[in-house]
């Protein structure tokens, strides 16, 4: 992440300055003339909550920040005002701002400086003119005596990762093959104490992961299986939280192609293990006292001669059998094979994340993920707790028995889909038939990749699932 954030020494006197207030009073405490004060009560009475001021040598900017409503709807709202003013000063080719504190918490600076810095992420590598693309925005600086350097070295650090978890989700397969993928996770964590181990396809056969090597026979390209693991010595828990991120970089639907539609996007199948992996950056970078470990089974899904083929029978990794009825449900295949693995761990709670159902986009859309718990009750209400405080929301669905008879086969233990009903639900079903854990299941089908500017979410690969991880892992302490 090239933009710098840093704790201003003093006021403000000739810089594009960002001033953010309550209401109307707030106004008395900014240098502004009485035409410049009415003016912006005028925009704010129009229902403007960012009001610009050209004072040619340089921009003021007011910003009127919700002070009524739930909590997390009021950060929320800051974070998409720090995204409009980040688009404005890019408009205006602004390389620096300065954010004044009025009338605003500590936590409300904070997400509005989130905001900017989260919508302020391009992806432009592969522009032959990429400099000329690039924002002008390029500095912020806070003044607010509350605001700690070590609160901004802390938000710089989450924010880089989200930028870390979007360019791996925006690369192209031509690029981001699974033996890559792997390693450019080891590069990213070898910047902290965090140890990395990626297997081969010969560890992978020897721990007879069936799954995963099923899915992987379509492809020229070996499969991967990084495991990471931040144990501090200081950790507060015995038993670690275990995150399993789906990784297929990827999915033509294998033998069951894809329309050509649905393929468009494909490459960001891999998003649930991008997650993972600059969650688990993150948490580490902080030194956040607790044990987490990160699992990302790895591999492409093509349709090539020697593909795994409907009606072939796999023996996973716990040595259950699963008829294949359809190759384009392959995530359930590699995440069921890691979620067996975990097992070693005695976890105290195991979340996977993954880019798994279009019934799940199809049900609620961008605006939340699909979330599942198997005796998880407590830990399942506190996800959701970090899901509301960074907005990245769970709805969830239930784990029923009843759906489980939707996945029995006639020739093996279970079948890799159900029918055509509560297919997010049955795919998660699938995957908790390898757990014996505490386990959650998070389905981000949908917020996963966006294909037009949802606010500081940008569009293309959202990096969905990073924050949701690091607040929750910080809840811990």
């Amino acid at each position: 992440m090239d933009t710098i954030i840093r704790k201003a020494l003093r006021k403000p006197t000739a810089a594009n300055t960002v001033y953010l207030i309550r209401k109307n009073s707030d106004l008395e405490e900014i240098n502004l003339t009485e035409e410049e004060k009415e003016y912006i009560k005028r925009q704010h009475r129009d229902n403007k909550h960012v009001v610009t001021i050209n004072h040619y040598k340089n921009y003021l900017i007011v910003v009127y920040g919700d002070y009524t409503g739930t909590r997390a709807l009021r950060l929320e709202a800051y974070r998409k005002y720090g995204n409009d003013v980040q688009l404005f000063a890019n408009k205006a080719k602004m390389e620096r701002i300065v954010v004044q504190t009025v009338k605003a918490d500590v936590e409300e600076v904070l997400a509005f400086v989130e905001g900017v810095l989260l919508g302020n992420y391009k992806f432009i590598k592969y522009k032959k003119y990429h400099k000329k693309s690039a924002n002008s925005l390029k500095e912020i600086d806070i003044y607010d005596d509350a605001i700690t350097e070590e609160m901004l070295e802390e938000l710089h650090i989450v924010v880089e990762a989200v930028y870390n978890a979007r360019d791996l989700v925006n690369e192209p397969v031509s690029y981001l093959t699974a033996p890559l993928f792997a390693e450019l996770i080891k590069q990213l964590l070898e910047g902290t104490n965090a140890k990395v181990e990626i297997f081969t396809k010969r560890k992978i056969q020897s721990l007879k992961m069936g799954g995963l090597l099923a899915v992987n026979k379509g492809s020229i390209d070996p499969p991967t299986f990084t495991v990471i693991q931040w144990k501090p010595k200081t950790a507060k828990n015995k038993k670690p939280y275990v995150f399993v991120g789906k990784g297929v970089v990827y999915d033509t639907g294998g033998l069951n192609l894809k329309p050509s539609n649905y393929m468009d996007t494909m490459k960001c199948d891999m998003s649930g293990g991008a997650a993972v992996a600059a969650a688990l950056y993150a948490i580490a970078k902080v030194e956040l006292p607790i044990h987490v470990v990160g699992l990302i089974p790895a591999t492409d899904n093509r349709p090539d001669g020697n593909a795994y083929a409907s009606g072939d029978i796999i023996t996973m990794h716990d040595g259950s059998t699963v008829e294949v009825l359809n190759t384009d449900a392959e995530g359930r295949l590699i995440l069921a094979d890691a979620l067996s693995y975990a097992k070693q761990y005695k976890p105290k709670l195991v979340v996977d994340i993954a880019t798994l159902t279009g019934a799940a986009a199809r049900a609620i859309g961008k605006q939340a993920m699909v979330g599942m718990k198997a005796k998880a009750e407590d830990e399942f209400t506190l996800i959701k707790k970090s899901g509301d405080n960074i907005h990245e929301r769970i709805v969830e669905f239930p784990l029923w028995d009843e759906y489980k008879k939707l996945l029995k086969s006639e020739i093996a233990d279970l079948k890799n889909i159900g029918d055509i009903d509560a297919g997010a639900i049955t795919a998660g079903k699938f995957l908790e038939h390898f757990t014996n854990y505490p386990y959650i299941h998070l389905d981000i089908a949908a917020p996963a990749f966006l294909q037009k500017r949802d606010s500081y979410r940008g569009n293309g690969g959202t990096g969905v699932g990073v924050r949701l991880f690091y607040d929750f892992i910080k809840s811990k302490i």
